[in-house]
């Protein structure tokens, strides 16, 4: 999307272009109504700004719409299409790898009651497990700001995808 169609578009608009970056709607009205940003790095320095920090609360709403790392999203929603994509670019891995993601993730969701959540652009299966390894063994205080930080990640990673098309 070009800055200046995001600048021009209806709030209606705008709004459901943003959910699938992440579905915190404080964060999707906060751009929405912050416009009209002067560049692209502006709108993404913003967007950093108004992410930082998701709460609790809205971590955990938006947790609800992620599939497990390394199982493709369901349905035709923007968010899934992104998530596959994402997923998709992790690339094959061996099926020792895969079944290690999948009892991590298990481990995981019974430890922290949520799915594990990390940004996949930019990284291996190898280094997802890698990292799944490591913060299975973290407490719930420890392991909190981490799943914030992702989040924003990946909300931060689908605008600037969004903004580049």
């Amino acid at each position: 999307m070009l800055l200046q169609d995001f600048n021009g578009a209806s709030r209606p608009e705008i709004v459901s272009a943003l959910r699938p970056c992440v579905d915190i709607p404080r964060w999707v009205d906060q751009i929405a109504d912050e416009r009209p940003f002067s560049s692209i790095e502006d709108l993404l320095d913003f967007a950093r700004r108004a992410a930082s920090p998701f709460t609790a609360a809205e971590v955990e709403s938006a947790l609800a719409h992620h599939p497990r790392i390394g199982e493709r999203a369901a349905g035709d929603s923007s968010e899934a299409k992104l998530s596959r994509g994402e997923q998709d670019a992790l690339g094959e891995a061996s099926g020792a790898v895969i079944a290690a993601l999948a009892e991590g993730n298990r481990s995981y969701e019974e430890k922290f009651g949520r799915v594990f959540l990390i940004r996949a652009a930019g990284r291996s299966k190898e280094e997802i497990l890698e990292a799944l390894q490591v913060r299975i063994s973290h407490s719930a205080a420890e392991e909190e700001p981490i799943v914030q930080q992702q989040l924003r990640e990946i909300a931060i990673h689908r605008l600037q995808g969004m903004m580049s098309q």
